[in-house]
């Protein structure tokens, strides 16, 4: 019943917010933030009620399905922008915006930390440095989705950001397995593993997209035997949770360095991405897939709101850390953005505006830090503290920068901002 009723308190909370900011022209899922930060352990958890807020973060983590399941068709929705046709137009630039920046943002960290380093080398080792400099390419795509969603925004920027945020999953992925392996040689003292900083990632790469392209071929051929709309909209729901569950599994090889696990992000997109490139009807069933998940999104950034920690603030190298980590990363990303897109000639709109709309940062990043934080002892628990400030801060601040940059690149139409009060129905 507990569990029912946070649940329920949750949702409310998240809805009710929503109305709050409106009038303050936020984006919806600031409102969900700020719900989240309110119902969770900080302020209305205090009182000691369960059901009536998070008391404390074991009941906000027993949500955690919820959560997986959220991003999983967050993941699915922006594999829907994978078309062939539209791939054709700017899959080129994607690809290069999306690794330039990203690379940018990993260096920019790392040598901006490094010279905090310097001045202050007993707060933050090297070893730190390097991972969150590989923490820095991760990119939120529930937020940057749920604004354009939203706001119904339309336009060249929108057409490229979405690929862009679906390939830095991939990037990071990569980018943070080199340097965090790398980083325990360096605390550890022990040499470089090629299969560990190497191998596993691509593997891990490799077999997502692998398992997402089978799923979305199995899936393409079972939604044919359905008919009405309902259950279509179920076998979708099916294929979807089934991703997640499978994208749990880890497989460690007795004897071998070599793992093999998998991105519940990159498997979902790569199953929407196969799905709708092959299914003649993929348009209608993901539409009608985005408008159920509307209840379940709120709940996620309800949740999201709720597992932000605001102990950090009284953790003075955290706030000091956290605060050069967010303006180093957010030059690197815009600057990596704005660079990149005019190399591969991008409108002068998209070189201008991309860049903002890549700073949200939530569960991926909050991801890596867990697992440096389980496998670095001391070191890890300062990384996992400075990330926890940074999603704090970007989660609030990132949704209403990316609602900014997509106004002023004119792919919000006015009415969207302001939406018109339906006149009453006059009586005869």
């Amino acid at each position: 019943m507990e569990t029912l009723l946070s649940i329920a308190f949750a949702l409310l909370a998240g809805l009710l917010m929503s109305r709050v900011v409106k009038p303050l022209k936020l984006p919806a899922v600031t409102g969900y933030l700020i719900a989240g930060l309110l119902v969770g352990p900080f302020v209305l958890g205090k009182l000691g009620v369960n059901g009536i807020g998070f008391t404390d973060f074991d009941k906000v983590n027993a949500l955690k399905p919820i959560s997986d399941v959220a991003l999983g068709f967050i993941a699915f929705a922006i594999g829907n922008e994978f078309r062939v046709k539209q791939l054709k137009a700017i899959g080129r630039q994607a690809t290069v915006v999306a690794v330039f920046q990203a690379l940018a943002a990993t260096l920019l960290v790392d040598l901006g930390l490094v010279g905090l380093h310097l001045l202050m080398p007993d707060k933050i080792s090297v070893a730190d440095c390097i991972t969150l400099g590989a923490i820095a390419t991760a990119t939120a795509p529930a937020a940057t989705l749920m604004v354009v969603n939203q706001y119904k925004a339309k336009g060249p920027l929108v057409d490229i950001l979405l690929p862009i945020v679906a390939l830095d999953d991939a990037v990071g992925l990569v980018v943070f397995a080199v340097s965090f392996g790398i980083a325990k040689s360096l605390i550890g003292g022990a040499g470089v593993s090629l299969v560990s900083v190497l191998v596993n990632p691509l593997l891990e790469v490799t077999a997502s997209l692998g398992l997402g392209a089978a799923l979305g071929l199995i899936y393409t051929w079972i939604e044919r035997f359905f008919h009405s709309r309902s259950k279509r909209l179920s076998v979708a729901i099916t294929f979807v949770i089934f991703a997640v569950s499978l994208s749990m599994i880890h497989l460690d090889f007795p004897g071998s360095e070599v793992q093999l696990g998998f991105s519940s992000l990159l498997v979902c997109m790569m199953m929407a991405t196969v799905f709708c490139n092959i299914c003649p009807s993929s348009e209608e069933l993901m539409a009608k897939t985005d408008r159920w998940t509307a209840p379940l999104f709120v709940l996620f950034f309800v949740i999201s709101g709720a597992e932000l920690d605001l102990s950090v603030f009284s953790d003075w190298v955290a706030v000091l850390v956290g605060v050069a980590y967010i303006i180093l990363r957010s030059a690197g990303k815009m600057g990596g953005a704005t660079l990149s897109s005019k190399m591969v000639h991008c409108s002068p709109t998209i070189q201008k505006w991309l860049g903002i709309t890549l700073l949200p940062q939530a569960g991926v990043a909050l991801g890596m830090s867990q697992t440096v934080a389980t496998q670095l002892g001391p070191d890890g628990a300062v990384i996992r503290s400075i990330i926890l400030f940074s999603v704090l801060v970007y989660e609030l601040v990132g949704p209403m920068l990316t609602k900014i940059a997509l106004t002023k690149a004119g792919e919000i139409a006015p009415k969207e901002l302001n939406p018109p009060h339906p006149e009453p129905k006059r009586h005869r």
